[in-house]
């Protein structure tokens, strides 16, 4: 069996706020008095990982607080063969919440300049926004993404059972500026929040989405498409959402013939890297090195990357599977 370590990997849905380290996160905690503690392992239902999620962003008030968890995140990364991440982040909430809609984006986009550098790996931001917050915060997000290059996607999240309609003009202001389009569906709710993401959301990808298996329609609309899911087996697992990683239906999705892509999601809280993902499909889903390989490829075949990205890390995944 092959070093998963070694195997060149594409990161597609991984917040940055829940990526920070345990022991930077004491610190920011300690230097702005907020009471917060390290979690990992399975959460009491989605609220109670919100609240803990809500302390973490009240510790990143400075830009140098969004910087080095930035910073971080690189070298947490590279540690684990990741080559290239599309790392998501919450800017434009961060803005309101400090009363400067700029700095929290401008300070993680260097904090990734300098740990680019440093640990050899590209990465990119989707900036994310909650569905219960304003259409007028969701053009901020947009507004910021067409600022900065370095931001390949907006997209939803948060509670799936709010409505995406009233957001369709950001969607579709976002598609003809060439900014992509993630949304979280099929997570908490069931396929028809997946349908909303493709048709009402323009998605280029979704993520989670493994409830699409509850209805056949929707299956056939995301193979027919070759929409790709972002599946998040240890996230889900710690959210209460699937019982346990043997039973996750991530080979449902692929015997549907849907691209399946495997990520973190929530790394901090559920105590696993990218590498632990892949180890656990061969683990306890009994995946060969062949079937990992194809995964990888998914994932950078469905990413935002330059093509010159891609085509580097698609000859370096057929290395790693031709090694023994």
């Amino acid at each position: 069996m092959r070093d998963l370590a070694a195997l060149p990997k594409a990161h597609l849905h991984v917040h940055l706020e829940s990526t920070v380290r345990a022991d930077t996160l004491a610190e920011l905690a300690d230097h702005h008095g907020v009471e917060v503690a390290a979690h990992a392992g399975p959460f009491e239902g989605f609220e109670q990982f919100a609240a803990h999620n809500g302390a973490v962003r009240d510790c990143l008030r400075r830009a140098e607080d969004f910087s080095r968890i930035a910073y971080e995140f690189c070298a947490e990364e590279a540690a684990q063969g990741t080559r290239y991440a599309e790392v998501t982040f919450t800017a434009a909430a961060h803005g309101e919440r400090l009363g400067d809609p700029d700095m929290p984006l401008e300070a993680v986009l260097a904090g990734l300049a300098a740990g680019q550098t440093a640990h050899g790996i590209e990465c990119r931001v989707i900036v994310d926004h909650p569905r219960k917050r304003s259409v007028a915060r969701f053009e901020e997000s947009l507004r910021l993404a067409i600022a900065h290059p370095q931001v390949v996607a907006i997209g939803t999240a948060g509670a799936e059972d709010y409505p995406l309609t009233p957001f369709a003009a950001v969607f579709r202001a976002a598609r003809d500026a060439g900014v992509g389009l993630v949304h979280h569906a099929g997570e908490c709710c069931g396929a028809p929040s997946v349908l909303e993401a493709v048709t009402v959301g323009l998605a280029d990808r979704i993520g989670h989405g493994f409830r699409a298996l509850d209805d056949p329609d929707v299956v056939a609309l995301l193979r027919d498409r070759a929409v790709p899911l972002e599946v998040c087996p240890s996230s889900n697992v710690a959210l209460g959402l699937v019982e346990s990683v043997s039973s996750h239906p991530l080979p449902l999705l692929m015997d549907a013939g849907l691209i399946v892509t495997l990520n973190t999601d929530i790394p901090a809280s559920t105590g696993t890297t990218l590498t632990d993902e892949y180890r656990l499909l061969r683990d306890e889903l009994g995946f060969d090195d062949d079937t990992l390989a194809a995964i990888a490829l998914n994932a950078v075949d469905a990413s935002f990357a330059p093509e010159d990205t891609k085509t580097a890390l698609r000859q370096d995944i057929a290395t790693w599977r031709a090694g023994s």
